[in-house]
């Protein structure tokens, strides 16, 4: 690095950088409810927007990580900061769900894919010593500070101005971290574009794509006969690529990674503690704005508000996890972290009801992020620590990789399973109430079904006014009873985590 050069250059862009990809990730999740109004589309489809963000980053990962070999850090990491302020644009602008998705899960997540690896490289290069432990430092608590923050400043803008400025000051920063990237080093490429595993990237791509559409279209019940297929093709697809690795590898041709990492004990389980961990996650943050705002009504800040406790917990227990880490072996720290975390799931389980409000919410959230937080302190330290250092970039990518995809599957699958909860419980409902007149329960149900898409923001199509009242009590009540059950489960996959913790090696000294 020049000498004149400010010696915290480096970090600075790259926390800007982390910063707008995880703003994306927390802050728009409070705005379902303005985003189905203003843009005339359904919650599924706001789901789906939101998990397809985490799987392109999660498929697109391993080729950001590779391109940096071919065209060198600097240059890969502003290709990403190009098509991601391309993709913010485009969501700025949104005039329906399809240019949102476009912009906001296409674009951003492919220019994502491209920042996350090289601003890791970046900081890792640039720094030694004690400076790099800081940077890194610094690096993760920014990102922590993304997340914790990332529902306020979505609620603020969705309530008080617009949700479209989310992406709009993400043009902004954009624009600055452009001014500062002379602090930024340029590496030398070590491969050339003929290096690049192309039919390994195509697989990569291709299998977690299928993978998480198939998770998806589980919440509608015409498209389940295309379920199987997608999620077996997209498993074998998976399949494939861990074979056409390991035959590139046997003919001393350039694999997309290095998937010898799989097989050491601690790299592999840690990866499936993230991925493990990563799901109830994004259920969590799903979830709980669609309760909040059809059930409790409250606006988009409000919902924020509910989750900043959860959010500080977080950030605070990620901080002090480090710490403790110094006095506790990490691999019990992580088990400790699942079962918190399972006792919070837990606790919310059994708080959701008609008359559930902001505070009754706040200490099941307090716990869940406290388990939560403890979770990420350790698992990427004690995952890449299994790493040799010329390992390091293909490990970075892979555990980014199933960190997404754990993320993108926690908001399929849990939202999947609130909405089929929501949909099986309104049957028993509209039956119990007797309430179905001329209309067939097949009927109400799907108007209730369809009410519930449209977070309530719309009379319950050719339900009569008078039964209005008592048709969204039902409504609220189903959404309650699902919460409850899909709480419960995100209790058993925590508890799944810490089942599978156990087996986690003491320390990197363990052979696989």
């Amino acid at each position: 690095m020049a000498e004149n050069q400010y010696k915290w250059g480096v970090v600075l862009v790259a926390c800007l950088a982390i910063f707008i990809i995880v703003l994306d990730t927390s802050a728009m999740n409070v705005a379902i409810t303005t985003l189905v109004v203003e843009l005339n589309t359904t919650l599924s489809a706001i789901q789906a927007i939101i998990a397809l963000y985490a799987l392109i980053i999660a498929s697109f990962m391993l080729l950001g990580s590779k391109l940096q070999d071919i065209l060198g850090r600097k240059k890969t990491f502003t290709i990403g900061l190009l098509i991601y302020v391309i993709g913010t644009t485009i969501a700025t602008f949104s005039v329906n769900a399809t240019m949102l998705m476009i912009g906001w899960a296409v674009f951003e997540g492919i220019g994502a894919a491209l920042i996350l690896p090289a601003t890791t490289t970046l900081v890792g290069s640039s720094y030694e010593g004690k400076d790099k432990v800081t940077a890194f430092g610094i690096w993760g608590g920014i990102a922590a500070m993304g997340a914790a923050i990332g529902p306020i400043i979505g609620g603020l803008f969705t309530t008080y101005l617009t949700w479209r400025l989310v992406f709009g000051s993400e043009i902004l920063i954009v624009a600055i971290i452009f001014l500062f990237r002379y602090y930024l080093t340029e590496s030398t490429p070590t491969l050339k574009w003929k290096d690049l595993d192309v039919v390994g990237t195509l697989l990569s791509i291709v299998s977690l794509i299928l993978i998480v559409l198939g998770i998806l279209l589980l919440s509608s019940p015409q498209n389940w006969e295309y379920v199987a297929v997608l999620i077996v093709s997209g498993s074998i697809l998976f399949v494939i690529f861990l074979l056409w690795q390991r035959r590139r590898t046997n003919k001393d041709l350039q694999p997309l990674t290095d998937i010898s990492l799989l097989k050491n004990r601690l790299f592999g389980l840690g990866n499936l503690n993230s991925v493990i961990q990563q799901i109830p996650l994004a259920g969590f943050l799903f979830i709980i704005p669609v309760f909040l705002q059809q059930v409790t009504k409250l606006s988009a800040f409000d919902t924020g508000l509910t989750l900043l406790p959860a959010s500080i917990a977080i950030l605070l227990f990620s901080l002090a996890g480090a710490r403790l880490s110094a006095r506790i072996e990490p691999k019990y720290v992580v088990m400790i972290g699942f079962i918190i975390a399972a006792i919070g799931a837990y606790i919310l389980g059994g708080v959701f009801n008609l008359n559930t409000q902001m505070g009754d919410i706040i200490p099941g959230t307090i716990v869940f992020g406290l388990g939560t937080g403890l979770l990420l302190s350790q698992l990427t330290n004690l995952t890449m620590s299994a790493a040799r250092d010329d390992q390091e970039t293909d490990a970075a990518g892979l555990l980014n990789t199933f960190k997404n995809l754990g993320y993108s599957m926690g908001t399929a699958l849990i939202g999947v399973l609130l909405i089929l909860g929501i949909f099986g419980g309104l049957t028993t409902s509209i039956e119990a109430s007797g309430i179905s007149g001329n209309m067939t329960t097949e009927q109400i149900q799907n108007s209730l079904f369809n009410y519930v898409e449209k977070m309530q923001t719309v009379s319950p199509q050719d339900i009569p006014p008078n039964l209005v009242p008592q048709v969204t009590q039902i409504v609220d009540s189903t959404i309650s009873s699902a919460m409850k059950q899909t709480f419960n489960v995100l209790a058993l996959i925590l508890l799944l985590g810490f089942i599978t913790s156990i087996f986690l090696p003491k320390n990197k000294s363990i052979n696989p």
